[in-house]
């Protein structure tokens, strides 16, 4: 069974957050320290600007310096490491990076690439997840799907929009297998692709945890496969691509990274620093009430990883869907 009590919280519990961010008086530093750009393409209020703030909250105290949000919107986050791009390598700007950069980037959108960037820390890595519906599934463990997949049964995805991580992920898990690009139905979130999907319209959904975590609790939606290094507690019937002989793990992530040019020891610093920030109480409540755990924070050699693969692997991926020239 899920955690209901925690899962089901996740909104309010954020809300909640988000205003103490927002209500927290930074502590005052000498005025000799410029504040340290956080460069984020969320507007304020959004998932990954507050992932930002989060972040910022003890990370101004562990670096005995300023920081401040700088949002900047615009093309799938190519206004933001276009921006980032004009900035000194000094250490004083910080950019948050997703899986939505990754994509943006392997597009050709952005003149920025992985060269250009000194990966500092990962902050948050929401696994995908493969559920299908409990009662009008045929498949259901892990294996009656992925022999079904081998099998090519005719199976109809769901995720969000077209182009997206989930997009993606569908065609990866399928050729992974094998097969072509299954039938892909984008809706506008993973709210409405869980109604959906319990609704019958899809036969297998894309989506995080947290956001099928009430039709989950009740048992309508089944998760089967975690595309993740290691399951999740929460859902102990569900096993990994890898597990299962499968080489794919995916997620929808954020992190951050400077430039690639900044001060080996200012790097060390900022990583130090944003890790012992990122361990405090407040962070990790905004992670489990986000339904993630201790596991998302990161140091930079994994996430330099982490960002290589999506960038890598996401431009070939896109140029045989079709979705890129």
């Amino acid at each position: 069974m899920i955690n209901k009590k925690t899962l089901l919280s996740v909104g309010s519990g954020l809300t909640i957050l988000a205003g103490l961010v927002a209500f927290t008086t930074a502590p005052s530093f000498a005025a000799k320290k410029p504040a340290i750009e956080v460069v984020t393409h969320a507007g304020a209020g959004g998932g990954t600007d507050v992932n930002s703030r989060m972040m910022m909250l003890r990370s101004r105290r562990t670096l005995k310096q300023d920081m401040v949000v700088v949002n900047k919107r615009g093309g799938g986050g190519a206004a933001a490491m276009n921006y980032f791009m004009t900035r000194p390598a000094d250490g004083n700007t910080i950019l948050t990076f997703t899986v939505g950069h990754a994509i943006t980037m392997a597009m050709g959108k952005t003149k920025l690439k992985v060269s250009d960037m000194a990966p500092i820390a990962r902050g948050t890595n929401d696994p995908q997840i493969l559920m299908v519906n409990c009662k009008k599934s045929p498949y259901k463990t892990p294996e009656d799907f992925v022999a079904g997949m081998k099998k090519g049964d005719k199976i109809t995805f769901g995720g969000t929009h077209t182009g997206t991580i989930d997009h993606i992920t569908v065609y990866m898990w399928a050729k992974r297998l094998g097969q072509k690009m299954p039938k892909y139905i984008p809706y506008k979130g993973g709210g409405e692709l869980a109604t959906r999907l319990v609704a019958g319209e899809v036969d297998v959904g894309t989506l995080n945890l947290s956001e099928a975590a009430a039709p989950v609790e009740a048992g309508d939606i089944c998760p089967l496969v975690i595309l993740a290094e290691n399951g999740m507690a929460p859902i102990p019937k569900a096993k990994t691509a890898k597990s299962l002989g499968i080489d794919l793990v995916l997620s929808t992530t954020r992190g951050f990274v400077t430039h690639a040019g900044v001060d080996k020891a200012r790097v060390s610093a900022l990583e130090k620093g944003m890790a012992k920030a990122m361990k405090h109480s407040m962070y990790q409540a905004y992670l489990a009430n986000s339904g993630l755990d201790n596991t998302s924070p990161q140091p930079s050699g994994p996430w330099a990883k982490q960002i290589a693969f999506m960038v890598g692997e996401f431009g070939p991926a896109l140029k045989e869907m079709g979705l890129m020239k």
